[in-house]
């Protein structure tokens, strides 16, 4: 399946990052956003509020100026933060009296964080979730349809 280059990369680190222990959605520089972003936090300052989609007067000008954050807008910066978030059971934004899950790093919360992240991030680039492995599973006369490549 052929990929854009902002997507390997950020599947790339999202990875490391959960296998690393080091993707924490409580922290601007380990959530899905602060590593698709090099542990930066610098995006924090694209909005007001943790988890919020409503881009602020910086964010704002990033966006009308069409820049971008390793391939990202700061738009989608947002979408794919409140993705993560409330994949993995925060009610957004983060504020502390909101709903957020007893323990935000255990390895079940964080994997749904990031199933959710990456199907998003294909749909953002136009193409089929990388994640989903149904098609192993489908069958044509008791055999299976398609090969493992």
């Amino acid at each position: 399946m052929k990929t854009t280059q902002r997507l390997e990369s950020a599947i790339e680190k999202l990875y490391t990052a959960f296998h690393n222990n080091t993707l924490n959605p409580e922290c601007c520089q380990q959530c899905a956003v602060g590593n698709i972003l090099d542990n930066k936090d610098s995006w924090k300052y694209l909005s007001d509020s943790h988890g919020s989609l409503v881009l602020n007067y910086v964010g704002s000008v990033h966006q009308n100026l069409g820049r971008k954050f390793n391939g990202y807008s700061p738009l989608e910066l947002l979408q794919i933060e409140q993705t993560f978030l409330n994949a993995c059971g925060f009610q957004t934004p983060l504020h502390h009296q909101n709903k957020k899950p007893e323990n935000p790093t255990d390895k079940d919360i964080l994997f749904n964080g990031l199933c959710a992240v990456i199907r998003f991030l294909c749909e953002l680039d136009g193409i089929n979730n990388v994640m989903d492995y149904t098609k192993l599973f489908e069958v044509e006369n008791d055999k299976p349809k398609y090969a493992l490549a």
